[in-house]
């Protein structure tokens, strides 16, 4: 007998007929508190050697329906190696057609990042060493806010700011904090050694934990789209913002990063400060640095195609990096990696994914040392 679940982190979707395995009918639920739906992550048991055609009766009116478009959802048997399976969409109907070679297997909108991965990454940070890690609050449901401090915390030393996974179904932005982390941290890398030389990092892995857990697109707890919570946030309804805002404003900041995924764009790309009030030609000469630097470092990003920019004075400073851009008038930039895969270096097999993320992570360290002696006038 077949079975479908999702009573385990981030677990995410509405069956409305199981019982024929050539048409299972399923809807994307949405976030807990908001209308966003597009995350899914489930259990399909009983179906071994079954050929089994799922469709998601209201992807068209997803929040993203062009994310759909060409995109391949992922698999597993284990929960730690994934992989893409025949996906497609069709008459504002989303299908996976696979045929599982086991009675349990997994499928999600992307490679998952579950809290007790969260929860590790942070104990293996501080086991280096390394790293402090501080207690900022609490999130609505009572969560962590945890803050990564790596670095001698000296009045001269540059103040080096990423955070990722505002939106929680955008689990590639933990798994790049999963590779920085990893190659920040070890004594042996001189890329490393020659940044904590001159700046400390404040790191928040996951800057909405709850969502994460509830298995929320874009939401935190009580509804809020925390990167548009920026200009006014409230320990009320989006404290993970109140509290890393809070805290940047008593370290300062020389360089932001704020690491996402796109439903729709194909590419792995970056959108800076164009928009905001002091924008300049030293922030764009800034800009271009880096980018260029980044191309250097990591084949895998681009600067072709992607958002397109702001025009003067028109940025929502109520999203982080047009915020933390304008109030600090430092180098500020949105990371975006695909969910579907990287069309300048297809794979597919994995699209993009976990590992992927995690190398690109890696590889921005050598960007931010490139402009690493530039970022203060």
């Amino acid at each position: 007998m077949m079975k479908i679940t999702t009573q385990f982190d981030a677990g995410s979707v509405i069956v409305t007929d199981l019982s024929n395995p050539a048409n299972i009918r399923l809807k994307l639920r949405p976030d807990n508190a908001s209308d966003f739906a597009q995350w899914f992550y489930f259990r399909l048991q009983g179906a071994a050697y079954q050929n089994c055609v799922m469709h998601f009766e209201n992807a068209a009116s997803s929040a993203y329906p062009a994310g759909w478009e060409d995109y391949q959802a992922v698999a597993s048997y284990d929960r730690q190696n994934w992989f893409r399976v025949p996906s497609r969409y069709e008459n504002g109907v989303f299908t996976i057609d696979h045929t599982p070679l086991a009675n349990s297997v997994y499928y999600a909108y992307f490679e998952p990042y579950s809290h007790e991965q969260h929860l590790n990454l942070l104990g293996d940070a501080q086991g280096s060493g390394l790293c402090q890690i501080d207690d900022l609050g609490s999130t609505v449901q009572g969560r962590d806010i945890n803050l990564l401090t790596i670095g001698n915390q000296v009045a001269s030393d540059l103040k080096v700011w990423i955070i990722a996974r505002q939106h929680p179904g955008e689990t590639m932005a933990e798994w790049f904090i999963e590779g920085l982390l990893g190659r920040l941290l070890d004594p042996q890398d001189p890329t490393a050694r020659a940044l904590l030389d001159g700046a400390t990092f404040y790191i928040v892995p996951n800057m909405n934990p709850d969502g994460a857990v509830l298995g929320n697109l874009r939401t935190n707890a009580a509804g809020a789209n925390l990167n548009r919570e920026w200009l006014e946030p409230t320990v009320e309804r989006s404290p993970e913002v109140y509290y890393v805002r809070e805290k940047m404003q008593e370290t300062g900041v020389d360089l932001f990063l704020d690491i996402h995924g796109d439903e729709a764009i194909p590419f792995v790309f970056a959108a800076g400060t164009e928009g905001v009030p002091s924008y300049n030609e030293r922030m764009a000469a800034l800009e271009t640095q880096f980018k260029t630097a980044f191309l250097a470092a990591s084949p895998d990003f681009q600067d072709v195609h992607g958002y397109d920019k702001d025009k003067p004075g028109e940025a929502n400073l109520s999203m982080a990096t047009a915020w933390v851009g304008e109030h600090f008038r430092c180098l500020a930039y949105t990371l975006e990696m695909p969910f579907k895969d990287n069309d300048n270096l297809p794979d597919s097999d994995f699209g993009w994914n976990g590992q992927r993320s995690l190398r690109l992570g890696e590889s921005i360290l050598s960007a931010i040392l490139n402009v690493l002696p530039d970022l203060r006038a």
